[in-house]
């Protein structure tokens, strides 16, 4: 027996993306962390102290960054942000928490990367912030994976001027050539 569906809000929700890398986990825990590769996949400003208990900030501080706390911090794992109250957002009585986590597949080639993102207010005035955020981690890590999987080619050389090849004999006198 199907009962019809209430439309009750005062939940959170979340979202799941989970991307398949050709790349060693190192090298993905260095796209997450690193705040010069970070300003690459991203296009915006970043800060990172990279250390449990230490910041991650994408955007400009005053037009509406993100801000989290680093709450897990395991090397080449886990990384999981718990995003500070901002201005920018609508009011939330949950912490909105973004949980990578890597896991090496088929070889230390292979990686997994899995974003679990959750504590995203249930409440209409998420309703545009939380599509912008579950849609802005999905092109993000299209990006990563691009950025790693296939990265710029290296530049072509440049080829080096002829010489001017002299004639074998010179001239001979009163002759034109």
């Amino acid at each position: 027996m199907n009962l019809p569906r209430r439309n009750v809000r005062g939940g959170t929700r979340g979202y799941a993306h989970l991307v398949e890398l050709e790349v060693p986990a190192p090298v993905v825990w260095r796209a997450l962390t690193d705040p010069a590769v970070v300003r690459i996949w991203s296009g915006q400003e970043v800060e990172i102290d990279a250390r449990q208990g230490g910041s991650y900030r994408i955007g400009k501080t005053n037009a509406g960054a993100r801000e989290a706390l680093i709450d897990i911090f395991d090397v080449n794992r886990r990384l999981r942000l718990i995003y500070m109250d901002s201005k920018h957002w609508p009011p939330s009585d949950s912490a909105a928490v973004d949980d990578f986590i890597l896991d090496s597949r088929r070889g230390a080639c292979r990686t997994s990367l899995r974003l679990l993102g959750s504590g995203i207010s249930d409440s209409a005035d998420w309703d545009t912030p939380y599509a912008r955020v579950r849609l802005g981690w999905e092109r993000s890590l299209a990006r990563i994976k691009s950025m790693l999987e296939a990265p710029p080619a290296p530049p072509k050389p440049v080829p080096k001027p002829a010489k001017e090849v002299e004639p074998k004999d010179p001239p001979l006198p009163g002759l034109d050539y």
